[in-house]
C-alpha cells in the first residue's frame, strides 16, 4: 500500500449516506476495493479520540470486497463493492459482521436482541434488523477506493489506524477485548433462547 493510496482512503472527497448508496443508479462501483465506515454518532462504549476524523465523521471500520481468494482451490468470491456495501446497509447480522457488531453494541439502546433463526444455525436480530438499518441510515456513512488486491489495503489500514469496530487481525486494538466480549455475550444469550422462525426479512429499506 502506497502513501498515496492510504491518503486517498483516509481523506475521501466525500462519504455517502445510505440513501445515496441505495439510489438508482448507485454511485458505488461494481468493482473490487476497500471501503471505510464513518460515523456521525458513536455506538455505545466506543471511544474514538484516536480514530480518523474527517468532515465531522469518525472512521471506525474498514472492509473489503472480495476477500482474498482461497489458497485451497475453492472458488473465489464474486462479490464487489456495490453489492457488499448495499448488504451492510440492508442485510442481516448473519452475513454482515459490521451489522452484528453494531447490533450487539446498540442492543439496549434500540431494544433489539440477537436470536437464532430458522434451523438454529443462523443468528440475526430478526425484526430488529430494521431498527438497526434505521440507525445506520442516520449515523453511518461509507467511502471506498477501487483496488484489484483490496486485502493488501485492509492489512495495512488495520495495522496503522485505530479501527475499534474491526475484530479480525486487530487484536492489538485496545477496544478489541471489549468488543469481543460484547459480541460473545450476545451470542451466548441467543443460544440460551429458543430458536425463532426465520422472519424472512433483513434490514431492507424501500
Amino acid at each position: 500500500m502506497t502513501s498515496d493510496e492510504k491518503a486517498k482512503f483516509v481523506n475521501p472527497v466525500r462519504m455517502y449516506s445510505c440513501e445515496e448508496v441505495l439510489a438508482q443508479p448507485s454511485p458505488v462501483p461494481a468493482q473490487d476495493g476497500a471501503y471505510g465506515w464513518w460515523f456521525r454518532k458513536l455506538p455505545p462504549l466506543v471511544v474514538a479520540d484516536a480514530c480518523r476524523l474527517h468532515q465531522g465523521l469518525r472512521l471506525l471500520y474498514v472492509g473489503i470486497s472480495p476477500k482474498q481468494p482461497p489458497q485451497d482451490g475453492r472458488t473465489p468470491s464474486k462479490q464487489n463493492l456495490r453489492g457488499r456495501i448495499r448488504y451492510h446497509y440492508t442485510g442481516n447480522a448473519e452475513v454482515s459482521t459490521l451489522r452484528k457488531t453494531l447490533g450487539c453494541l446498540l442492543a439496549e439502546e434500540l431494544g433489539i436482541r440477537l436470536r437464532r433463526v430458522g434451523s438454529g444455525n443462523r443468528m440475526t436480530f430478526v425484526e430488529g434488523e430494521q431498527a438497526l438499518s434505521a440507525w445506520m441510515a442516520e449515523n453511518a456513512y461509507v467511502s471506498w477506493v477501487v483496488h484489484d488486491r483490496p486485502w493488501e489495503l485492509e492489512d495495512e489500514l488495520i495495522a496503522t489506524l485505530d479501527l475499534p469496530l474491526n475484530l479480525q487481525g486487530n487484536q492489538l486494538n485496545q477496544f478489541h477485548p471489549v468488543l469481543a466480549g460484547v459480541r460473545a455475550e450476545g451470542v451466548a444469550q441467543a443460544k440460551a433462547l429458543p430458536v425463532v422462525p426465520n422472519p424472512g426479512i433483513g434490514g431492507g429499506r424501500t
